[in-house]
Parts: structure tokens; C-alpha cells; sequence
């Protein structure tokens, strides 16, 4: 009986982590990118808790999964071009589309790209688009139609840049016509010098403190993502975003689970939860990205509809481009990217 009781209590606590694992839902972020009151309500339904840990860009969540080979976190929110390298590296666990029933609201257009042909590993979330925003309390916008004009002379000093290495290298390779998704040596050399001249234009160079820069009016033109630029104009009427010429850079941040998740279940179940057009609606009214879920642009208020930032026109993604895998020719990226940033 001893025997039997010891074996039994040995069965039972070696089980806890696995019952613990079921109740949590381990989630890695973009900040500010899902609202308290929506994980609230996921807990309230479910049962399940959500841990919430947030990361700044692609690299430092990517480098952090590799490390722990997919291990420590249920759910990541990876962008598009990162999520081919990860599923190169075999990073990712396949998702269970038949879990997924409300698969059904998102917007075809959005699904299938090239980083993930068949969404095997990936579900959208948000999309957007990189584009300018001026201050028009300094700047003319109608004055404003190209990258290149980020170079001109009365913008010294004034000029916001991302130091996400993709955006920025993005901005420098379509200033000087070529494709964002480049992999051709002498393009990324065409980038760099354009980003080496506008170095010295830089008044800001990092992707976290944009929206601020230009409520404050530390900027007064620059790179800046689509929603940021939306959420900034609450605090600064003056703003305005401006799709240039040579073509947006488009993004999109999708659901992914790591090859090491404890919690698929919880997972697929919470993919499902954000998919609900009611709940990606409440997502989209508080941090202003454009949304993939055909359901939930019906519910948005005309004012947000009808925001062309937020919903772009057939036109305004004119010669616009999703970021997608660079792959090998990553290295050569980082080396270019080193050669212009701050400090070098």
C-alpha cells in the first residue's frame, strides 16, 4: 500500500507542470498590440491565463526563439518576412486550421503569401503599411509625394528613421528603385549610400519612440508605420500620413506557435478567440492598424472605415510591397545595415 501511495503521489506531481501548462497561455508580443480587456475576456471564457511578455523587434523575439529552440513561449506574433526564416529553421509548430472556425472572416488577399504559401504555420493578425508622415504645421504635405524627398536640405535635423533593419534598408532600396525583398548585392549598395547621405538629416533612429518624436515635435518628417501614425494624430492633429510614390512597404504580423509550445490547445483556442470580428474589432479601435478580418471591418465606425490610412484605397498600395524571406542574403543586409547606422 506505501508502495502504491508513493507511486501514486509521484504520478500526480510529475503531472502538475502539464495541468499548469494547460491553464497558462504563454503569449511573445509586439507592445502594445492587444488590449488588457481583450485578454480579460479570453481568461473569463477559457479559464486560461495569459502571460504576456512583449519584444521590440523581429530580430530580438526571433534570436530569443532560436536560442530556446521554440521553447518558453504558446503564441508569437512574428511579421511576415520573419516568419519564412523561422520556418526555414524549422522553429514553428503547424497549425490546426480545423480548430480554427472562425478562419472564415479573414480577407483571401491576405492569405497565402509567399512567406507561408498555404498559412501552414502562420494567421494574420494585422497588416499595415510604412509610409511618411509630416507635421503639417511645418511641412506642405502636398509638397510631399517621394522617399527621396526625406534628402531634401530644409529637412535637416528633422528627419525620424527606424532602426528596424528591414524598414529602414526597405526605405533606402525602394529611394533608389529596387525591390524591397532585394537579394542583388549592388541594390543593397544603392540603399546604403541613400541611407548614408540621409544619416546626417536624422534627428531620431529608433522604430519604439516614433509616435512620440512627432507629438512632441522632436520630428517633423519620417518613416513611420501606418497605425503609430494614427494613434500619434489623437495627440497631434498636424500629422499626416502620405503613401509615396515608389510604393508603401507593407507588413504582415500573424500568429505563429513556436515548435516548443507547452499550450497548442490554448493556443489554437486564443487564435480563434482574436479572430471573433467583435474582438479584432476591439483591437483595431485601440491601436489603429488595418485588419484582415473582412467581418470586422463591417462593425468599425465610419470614421475609421472611411480612413484611408487605416483602410488604404486599390491606389494608395500602388507599387507597395510586402516584406517576404530574404533568406541567404541576409548577412549581406546586416552588413550594408551596419555600415549606416547610428554610431558607425
Amino acid at each position: 500500500m506505501k508502495k502504491f501511495l508513493a507511486t501514486l503521489a509521484f504520478v500526480l506531481l510529475s503531472s502538475l507542470p502539464a495541468v499548469a501548462a494547460q491553464n497558462t497561455l504563454v503569449v511573445y508580443n509586439w507592445s502594445e498590440y492587444i488590449p488588457q480587456s481583450v485578454l480579460a475576456r479570453f481568461t473569463k471564457e477559457t479559464g486560461i491565463k495569459v502571460v504576456y511578455s512583449t519584444f521590440e523587434s523581429n530580430e530580438a523575439m526571433h534570436a530569443k526563439i532560436k536560442l530556446q529552440r521554440g521553447k518558453g513561449y504558446d503564441l508569437i506574433v512574428p511579421t511576415n518576412n520573419t516568419i519564412g526564416n523561422m520556418r526555414a529553421e524549422k522553429l514553428l509548430a503547424p497549425i490546426d486550421k480545423s480548430k480554427l472556425s472562425n478562419l472564415k472572416h479573414l480577407d483571401p488577399k491576405l492569405m497565402g503569401q509567399a512567406f507561408d504559401p498555404a498559412n501552414e504555420y502562420s494567421i494574420p493578425y494585422m497588416w499595415g503599411s510604412v509610409g511618411l508622415v509630416v507635421n503639417k504645421k511645418y511641412i506642405d504635405p502636398a509638397t510631399i509625394t517621394s522617399w527621396r524627398d526625406l534628402l531634401r536640405p530644409e529637412f535637416k535635423g528633422k528627419v525620424l528613421l527606424s532602426d528596424d533593419l528591414r524598414d529602414s534598408m526597405g526605405v533606402g532600396l525602394k529611394a533608389t528603385g529596387h525591390s524591397v525583398n532585394s537579394t542583388d548585392e549592388k541594390a543593397l549598395q544603392d540603399a546604403a549610400a541613400f541611407l548614408k547621405e540621409l544619416r546626417p538629416s536624422v534627428k531620431v533612429f529608433d522604430v519604439t519612440v516614433s509616435k512620440q518624436s512627432f507629438v512632441k515635435e522632436k520630428v517633423h518628417i519620417g518613416m513611420m508605420w501606418n497605425g503609430d501614425s494614427l494613434v500619434a494624430k489623437k495627440e497631434n492633429p498636424n500629422l499626416a500620413f502620405i503613401y509615396p510614390e515608389e510604393g508603401a512597404i507593407l507588413w504582415v504580423d500573424s500568429f505563429a506557435i513556436p515548435k516548443g509550445a507547452r499550450n497548442r490547445e490554448g493556443a489554437h483556442l486564443f487564435i480563434n478567440f482574436l479572430l471573433r470580428p467583435e474582438v479584432a474589432r476591439e483591437c483595431v479601435t485601440e491601436y489603429r492598424y488595418s485588419t484582415p478580418n473582412l467581418g470586422t471591418l463591417k462593425l468599425l465606425p465610419e470614421e475609421l472605415r472611411d480612413n484611408r490610412v487605416l483602410v488604404p484605397a486599390a491606389q494608395d498600395l500602388k507599387n507597395g510591397e510586402f516584406l517576404n524571406s530574404v533568406a541567404n542574403a541576409l548577412p549581406l543586409y546586416e552588413r550594408y545595415w551596419e555600415r549606416v547606422k547610428p554610431g558607425k
